[in-house]
């Protein structure tokens, strides 16, 4: 695995996940005002695994998993997408699209955190810079929003569980043993989490479906999940992760939440403060700390 700093390539991957997953929190949002969440979330999984395995074989990529990996593959699965995708899936239910996307993208420092406590590690002085320059950019992004977070403690603790589980399934990924590519561990992950939020659906959401009233913004919501964030998204930030250590991994997507922020304010009418601006200003730098050369890798 690569530990050097971002090639022209990467960047432009980086730039796109932004994209992609920026604006999949207000496409997000609209898709469980009509679906239930947990069925939502299980209908894009049905969708995507089909294409992902399509891919596997295409790539001519063997799609099994040998069983002394089984363990190692169950956890990156479990705390990178399942326990990720049902706390979102219900956070967002509960909270604004923006203010799901700020919490979720405190991830990059619970892996700061998490890399100190359990692995060890020490960052080097520019991703501590980036860290405290990203918690700075998330208290303004909160700043405005303390009143509607506490209105909603479940979503918040949601949203909070969420991005600790991200941080720690990144660095299961960036130190994986597991001799799979990319693909087959997206593959194996969307299985795994398609099986517990499938059950979650048929025992909770079941009695509530009514797809007559699923419009086409939902309807959209759906393939945009399906064919975009797991066909395209999600195996960018698998390979991202394993390019750089999970504090930078973490740090470098965090214009994301900016592009929920704006996005939901365009497509949902979710207010911006000026805050934003500031905030904005903050993930920049902690972004720049991360891509730019000289930027330590080794956290």
């Amino acid at each position: 695995m690569s530990t050097g700093r971002l090639s022209g390539r990467e960047l432009g991957s980086l730039v796109l996940l932004t994209v992609l997953w920026g604006i999949n929190w207000p496409i997000m949002k609209t898709g469980v005002s009509q679906i239930a969440p947990m069925t939502f979330r299980s209908l894009t999984m049905v969708l995507a695994l089909p294409m992902l395995w399509w891919m596997i074989r295409a790539a001519g990529e063997p799609i099994r998993v040998a069983r002394e990996h089984w363990g190692e593959l169950l956890l990156i699965g479990l705390f990178n997408l399942v326990i990720w995708y049902v706390c979102v899936m219900y956070g967002v239910a509960l909270l604004s699209s923006g203010r799901a996307a700020i919490l979720g993208y405190t991830m990059p420092i619970w892996a700061a955190v998490l890399g100190m406590l359990l692995f060890g590690e020490r960052p080097g002085a520019r991703l501590l810079l980036g860290v405290v320059a990203a918690a700075g950019g998330v208290a303004l992004l909160m700043a405005s929003e303390f009143s509607a977070l506490s209105g909603s403690p479940e979503g918040t603790a949601l949203m909070l569980c969420a991005a600790i589980a991200w941080a720690y399934g990144t660095h299961l990924t960036r130190r994986r043993k597991l001799p799979a590519s990319i693909k087959v561990i997206t593959f194996w992950s969307v299985a795994l989490a398609l099986a517990v939020c499938g059950t979650i659906a048929l025992i909770t959401e079941l009695p509530r479906w009514q797809p007559d009233t699923i419009g086409w913004p939902a309807v959209f919501a759906v393939l945009y999940n399906s064919f975009v964030v797991f066909g395209v998204a999600q195996l960018l930030w698998f390979k991202l992760a394993s390019t750089l250590s999970p504090v930078a991994s973490g740090l470098s997507v965090l214009m994301i939440p900016v592009i929920g922020l704006a996005s939901g304010s365009v497509a949902l009418g979710e207010p911006l403060h000026w805050q934003d601006g500031a905030a904005l200003a903050c993930v920049v730098f902690a972004i720049a700390m991360v891509v730019l050369p000289g930027g330590n890798r080794r956290a």
